[in-house]
């Protein structure tokens, strides 16, 4: 009973104190609420980041697809790793790719898929370094393609060798803004390709764009780039085979091992991506960020605990003969100490929430003007909430103490 009175008095005075200075209460919550709000946002901002990379990424990859590859990684390779595998892995040629075909083409889908930067032409305009791809026909089935305007190239223009092609969001609207380029002509290293589609819009992953591929059949990517001596595949298992994506994977590494001879016990010479290798990359870094830019704009939080800790010190100077008669009517040092730290964590606390809220508010704000995928994630709102908390205690520890060690009589003297 005696700690229920204690704390509601120390509540009213708390309260009572910050009434009465309401503009000097105002400032010192600011340092709170931008403190807060900054880390909200940029919480949202990494979690909308991340979204936006995976959902990118499943675009670019597919959500049930894998690829094989001599060498094939979610992240950049140290030269060191990268000679290990050239030594260790084994080169992935058109003939294992049609050795697949044959052993496990009845549930498995596969396409080879072969990448160059090169010039790319229409008419009296050059698109620098756009991505050439020597892709099957069969690769929408596999990555879940969606060509917005047109079609895919078909299994017969690609047996054929047909100059066709299917483009991507940039090459469309830089050579043919406002229209459609269905039946128009590029040039590709010299050759005339027709485009027959355009894929989706893809945007931008790891800062590179992923809208300025140019899709060729395979038989015409050779006749242009004859000098690859090894292949990457993409592979899905058949829905009418009922695999998930692990057992399709595990079909076609069983495949190639027995392909390459690998022995029982040793590891795969070869490798292979996945979504989960691609959605774990971006997750690793993610958290760097995180674990760089977060403490970063919790220093804010730290620059608002030192204004209420200044306030507090000062509000502890001016209070200090109503502290004196306090004590001398009877008031413990619990008393005093309790009725300072309670002041300290109701600002902060109510910084926090003001702080919270204005950081949904720039957040939704954000998403609906500029789009941005931005969302705040609760370990945010937990972080930011909690730091702000601990921020009023520690922060009026100090001044709470100072307080309640103050000699009754002297503080009485003070005028």
């Amino acid at each position: 009973m005696k700690l229920y009175y204690s704390l509601t008095t120390a509540l009213k005075l708390a309260i009572d104190s910050i009434r009465a200075h309401k503009l000097r209460s105002f400032l010192t919550l600011l340092g709170v609420i931008i403190g807060v709000s900054s880390v909200v946002l940029v919480g949202a901002a990494i979690n909308g980041l991340g979204q936006y990379a995976e959902q990118s990424a499943a675009k670019a990859f597919g959500s049930e697809s894998y690829m094989v590859g001599q060498i094939v990684s979610a992240g950049r390779l140290t030269r060191k790793e990268r000679l290990e595998k050239l030594r260790y892995n084994k080169e992935i040629r058109k003939e294992d790719l049609q050795y697949l075909r044959l052993t496990t083409g009845d549930e498995i889908i596969y396409s080879p898929y072969e990448q160059r930067f090169d010039d790319i032409k229409y008419e009296n305009q050059i698109m620098d370094a756009a991505v050439i791809l020597g892709v099957s026909s069969t690769l929408p089935d596999i990555r879940d393609m969606t060509i917005v305007d047109g079609r895919f190239f078909t299994e017969q223009e690609e047996r054929s060798s047909q100059p066709v092609c299917v483009v991507g969001d940039d090459v469309a609207t830089t050579f043919f803004p406002g229209g459609s380029p269905i039946g128009k002509w590029i040039k590709v290293k010299g050759l005339d390709v027709q485009i027959v589609g355009v894929q989706e819009k893809l945007g931008a992953l790891g800062g590179r764009s992923q809208d300025n591929s140019v899709y060729l059949p395979t038989t015409v990517y050779n006749r242009l780039f004859p000098t690859a001596r090894t292949i990457a595949i993409f592979g899905r298992s058949r829905p009418e085979a009922g695999l998930t994506l692990d057992e399709g994977l595990d079909i076609t590494r069983a495949a190639l091992r027995s392909r390459f001879k690998t022995k029982p016990g040793k590891p795969d010479n070869f490798d292979f991506l996945t979504p989960d290798s691609i959605r774990g990359f971006i997750d690793q870094l993610l958290g760097i960020v995180a674990v760089v830019v977060v403490p970063v704009t919790a220093i804010s939080l730290v620059v608002g605990g030192i204004v209420v800790m200044n306030i507090m010190l000062v509000s502890v100077t001016e209070r200090t003969r109503e502290i004196g008669i306090r004590k001398a009517l009877g008031a413990r040092r619990s008393d005093i100490m309790i009725q300072f730290l309670m002041e300290s964590v109701i600002l902060s606390v109510v910084g926090g929430a003001i702080g919270l809220g204005l950081g949904w508010l720039l957040t939704a704000g954000a998403r609906a003007a500029l789009g941005l995928q931005a969302a705040i994630a609760p370990i945010f709102i937990i972080l930011a909430v909690g730091v702000s908390t601990i921020v009023g205690v520690v922060s009026g520890w100090y001044p709470a103490n100072r307080a309640a060690k103050l000699d009754p009589i002297e503080a009485l003297r003070q005028e």
